[in-house]
């Protein structure tokens, strides 16, 4: 019997420069979609797939992050007093979305790349696995991706990564596994990753999108890469390559994720994300479209201009 996955990592140290200057003050994490910041998605999805012990990897200048989800019992009080009970229990929400996860906060150390964070946590937990999951992506689906990856993990007690089918057109984007075998209910067996190949090279219709559970055995790689790093102080250090490397003698998987998927990574995805998101909401989304329909209407080209 596998353990059941209790501790996550959100690596938030990136400096969102796709993003810029929208990321020069305001950590692209904190950026809203819908009436939420998209780490607080993350969050959410995390503590409803049972995680109790969530850490957040930052750098300089993402205070933010941890303002939002601190207890303010003051700003509480001064709304219940003024009889504002919904946004109190609101905010009071939020904090306690830090209690529920156990929040805690990592300043990031070490190399450039999307490993380094995950290492930083993960030396910290000894032969637990561990999920990782990147604050800039938003996931709506009837089931958690995390509580997916954790029932697929729990099935094969070795790495998952999530994964979507996609446009081969669209393969020079992501991480695309190489499957050796599908297992039925989504769950493949890979021998690894190509990093953003042709569409012609690609060697699946699946993409690798932003959800992991970690091993003692992948956390060993990024050890390994990080010492080799300190030996040459050349390239950076990817969770991908230790992913590939532990491939080479262990057992991966990927689950194909039951749900949709929004980025927030840059512009287009950000305002993709927002617009789904909006549509969704039953109060907003009748009037947005109905906007929508009388700005896509006959005599509308060149309206526009600034708001």
């Amino acid at each position: 019997m596998t353990t059941t996955i209790r501790r996550a990592i959100i690596p938030a140290a990136g400096l969102g420069s796709r993003l810029l200057p929208l990321t020069k003050a305001t950590p692209k994490e904190m950026l809203p979609v819908g009436d939420k910041p998209v780490i607080e998605h993350t969050v959410r999805e995390l503590v409803a797939s049972g995680v109790t012990d969530i850490t957040i990897v930052v750098s300089g200048g993402k205070s933010l992050i941890q303002d939002h989800f601190r207890p303010n019992p003051a700003l509480v009080e001064q709304l219940r007093a003024d009889g504002k009970n919904d946004y109190a229990d609101a905010v009071e929400e939020v904090g306690e979305l830090s209690r529920a996860g156990h929040i805690t906060y990592l300043d990031q150390h070490g190399p450039y790349g999307n490993g380094t964070p995950v290492l930083n946590a993960a030396r910290h937990f000894g032969d637990e696995p561990v999920l990782v999951l990147w604050p800039d992506d938003v996931f709506v689906a009837r089931i958690p991706r995390a509580q997916q990856l954790t029932k697929a993990y729990e099935a094969v007690g070795s790495p998952v990564l999530a994964l979507m089918p996609m446009d081969p057109a669209d393969a020079r984007r992501y991480g695309v596994p190489v499957v050796q075998e599908d297992q039925g209910a989504g769950l493949l067996r890979i021998s690894g990753l190509v990093e953003k190949p042709e569409p012609q090279d690609a060697p699946s219709a699946y993409a690798a999108i932003g959800g992991y559970v970690i091993t003692p055995g992948i956390v060993e790689e990024l050890r390994e890469q990080t010492r080799r790093w300190y030996e040459h102080r050349s390239g950076e250090i990817y969770l991908t390559d230790a992913i590939n490397a532990h491939a080479g003698a262990h057992p991966v998987y990927g689950q194909v994720i039951q749900g949709s998927w929004y980025d927030t990574g840059d512009p287009l995805a950000y305002l993709t994300a927002q617009f789904a998101s909006a549509l969704a909401d039953p109060e907003y989304g009748p009037h947005l479209r109905r906007l929508a329909r009388e700005l896509s209407g006959p005599g509308t080209e060149g309206r526009g201009g600034g708001v």
